[in-house]
Order: structure tokens, then sequence, then C-alpha cells
């Protein structure tokens, strides 16, 4: 896939995987985590980290069978892990429904080979959910959208039950910040912004 040849085309460091981190606890007093995938890590936690209650937004695997998986493992499909972001926010000043309302919103969730570009169950769109109470907000999103006709198909964005978190290598956290314009220029490339245009469009 075009990202997996791109990314692999750049000079960078390789740091080793961190062990795995419960997918929703409380991080410290008044924050929460949620576990979020939408195709390149990337581009979804460069999205996250712009709504304002969330406070940080960590590129990793998740979904799968390996321990530990690496960049090149989840990405040639071979360890059943997706790459997510989990999500750091306070639900003072941003609920989990308006999490899940804004990922719905920053992916296709009609599509449920891949997202974009980046194609296989490895870069598919889905939620994690770390709880009852999350299971059913995020069913009720997608019921509430697939009836609202908002959109010309219905909603394919996988609900799972969260499992071990691994973070992505080093290289991976804050790729937008770290290389601002070959992040640009695969967003670009990758048509993420103009089908989500096309999918959403003013609605």
């Amino acid at each position: 896939m075009f990202r997996s040849t791109f990314a692999l085309g750049l000079l960078l460091a390789t740091a080793a995987c961190a062990g795995p981190v419960p997918t929703a606890e409380a991080a410290e007093a008044g924050s929460a985590t949620a576990v979020f995938a939408g195709g390149c890590f990337w581009c979804t936690e460069s999205d996250f980290e712009k709504l304002p209650g969330v406070t940080e937004a960590v590129s990793g695997y998740t979904g799968g069978r390996v321990a530990n998986p690496t960049y090149p493992q989840v990405s040639a499909g071979n360890t059943g892990h997706i790459e997510a972001v989990r999500v750091t926010y306070d639900p003072r000043r941003v609920s989990y429904a308006q999490l899940v309302d804004y990922h719905l919103r920053h992916v296709d969730p009609t599509d449920g080979g891949g997202q974009f570009c980046d194609r296989g169950d490895q870069y598919r769109a889905a939620i994690f959910t770390a709880s009852e109470a999350e299971r059913r907000i995020a069913a009720a999103a997608k019921a509430q959208l697939d009836a609202s006709g908002r959109l010309k198909s219905k909603v394919a964005t996988l609900i799972a039950p969260a499992k071990a978190f691994y973070p992505a290598e080093a290289y991976h956290q804050d790729y937008y910040k770290k290389n601002s314009t070959k992040y640009r220029f695969y967003r670009w490339n990758c048509g993420r912004d103009a089908r989500i245009a096309a999918v959403w469009g003013g609605k």
C-alpha cells in the first residue's frame, strides 16, 4: 500500500515498541482515555489533537493477537492489529459521545475495507469500547447515523471490545509535527480530506 512504501522510504530511526497499556483508564484526575482507529494513525492522531478537550493522542496498535507488534508486522497484515490512537481527554470538556461523533466525521464510515489509500483490515475504521456504557454510546451513534439517511451506504465502522494497546514506534508519534511537509503530502496524496468532503459534504 502507498503509505507503507512511502514510510519505508523515509530515513527514520526505529525505536522498540513500548509495552501494552490498558485501553480505558483514568490517566490522572480529570482525564480518561478512549481508543479509535481511522486508517493512517498519523492522520487520526493529528485530527484528535485538534479537538478541544483532548490533551493527547498516541499512535499505536490494538485488536490483534501479537504482543509488542512492530510497524512492518502490522502494516503487512500479519498480526490482526489495527492502526489506532489512544486519546486522552478531559470528560468535563468533551464527552465520550462527542468523541465518537467526531471520529465518525473524520473518516469514511461506509468503508469497511480500509481507509482512503490504505487498504486492508489493519487500516479499517474502528471504535474500541472499554465498557458497556461506551459500547452502547458507539452502537447508538452508528444506528442513528444509519437511520438518518445522511450517508449513501450503511456505516461499516467496527465496534469491538478494547484489547491491549501497544504504542507505536517513537518516529510515528506526532509525525504530523515532526515531518509536516511529508505528512501533508501523504495526506493529500492519499485523498483523505477529499474523500471525507465527498462522503459528508456540508452535513
